[in-house]
């Protein structure tokens, strides 16, 4: 439901910066316009990814479409980028041609971009720490609520000064703002589409964890990677005491798998090697 309200009041909004940027000439509101459309397409891809990552697994796709919510996090965080070339260079452009423009209309327009982008903000602070996306929503809500404030002081300046070339400058704030509001979300999802070890977790630690149980001697040739954006998998190698019987072997897995889930890790798969017969393969 938050998606879709955010998607909603963003959209009218957009509708909103372009009616008023084009009737008074302001590449501020223009491209603010078309940063918070970036953010309407983005919640509505994040919208229809996390619904195709309840589907269920098939034959084919033996994991489901999770993977694709961290799909849809890095190509979100690559298209905002891509946006602030075209920012950039209409700001320059303005900046040593600016153009007479009602201040006052720029921070009254402003002003509603604040109080739309502060309640969907909202929406999503609850949850924004347990899913990439939802922290890649929040923070575009809550990088254009900050963007807004800096309009509606630069329409209050224009106003007064009529210092029309601060519009170009409050362009090139937004580049900024994009692009430190989108590094960290393009270099996680990066790395998670690379199956890289997800944020947060430690395989020294995943080591300890198992390791501090009786029985356990070794722990070793570990894989963990993020299956979406809010479950992570791990495939390890334990090498147990010769001497523990069958019901000993299953207790202990079943006791790893329960410790690594306070770790955040959800799908846990254990091949056993005792210690008098050890794995010989180069990898371990």
């Amino acid at each position: 439901m938050a998606f879709i309200i955010g998607i909603i009041l963003n959209f009218v909004f957009v509708l909103i910066e372009v009616i008023a940027g084009l009737s008074i000439h302001s590449l501020s509101l223009l491209s603010d316009a078309g940063h918070n459309l970036a953010d309407v397409a983005a919640l509505s891809l994040s919208l229809f990814v996390i619904r195709m990552s309840k589907v269920k697994a098939t034959d084919k796709y033996t994991y489901g479409y999770k993977k694709t919510t961290i799909l849809a996090a890095l190509f979100n965080a690559v298209v905002l980028l891509i946006s602030i070339g075209a920012i950039g260079y209409e700001a320059i452009h303005r900046l040593f041609n600016p153009e007479p423009m009602p201040g006052l209309i720029i921070s009254i327009v402003a002003g509603v971009g604040i109080i739309i982008n502060s309640f969907t903000a909202i929406l999503f602070i609850r949850f924004k720490d347990s899913d990439l996306n939802i922290k890649s929503a929040f923070l575009h809500l809550l990088s254009d609520a900050v963007v807004s404030v800096g309009l509606v002081a630069g329409g209050i300046i224009i106003f007064y000064t009529h210092l029309y070339w601060i519009d170009a400058v409050l362009s090139l704030i937004i580049a900024f703002v994009i692009i430190a509001s989108t590094w960290s979300l393009l270099r996680d999802s990066f790395k998670l589409s690379l199956d890289a070890v997800p944020v947060g977790i430690n395989i020294e630690n995943v080591k300890s964890t198992a390791k501090q149980l009786d029985g356990v001697i070794d722990f070793h040739h570990i894989h963990i990677w993020a299956l979406s954006t809010t479950e992570n998998a791990l495939t390890a190698h334990l090498v147990v005491s010769s001497n523990i019987t069958s019901d000993q072997l299953h207790a202990i897995i079943e006791e790893i798998k329960h410790e690594l889930l306070h770790l955040n890790i959800h799908h846990t798969t254990i091949e056993t090697e005792f210690d008098n017969n050890t794995c010989d393969r180069i990898c371990c």
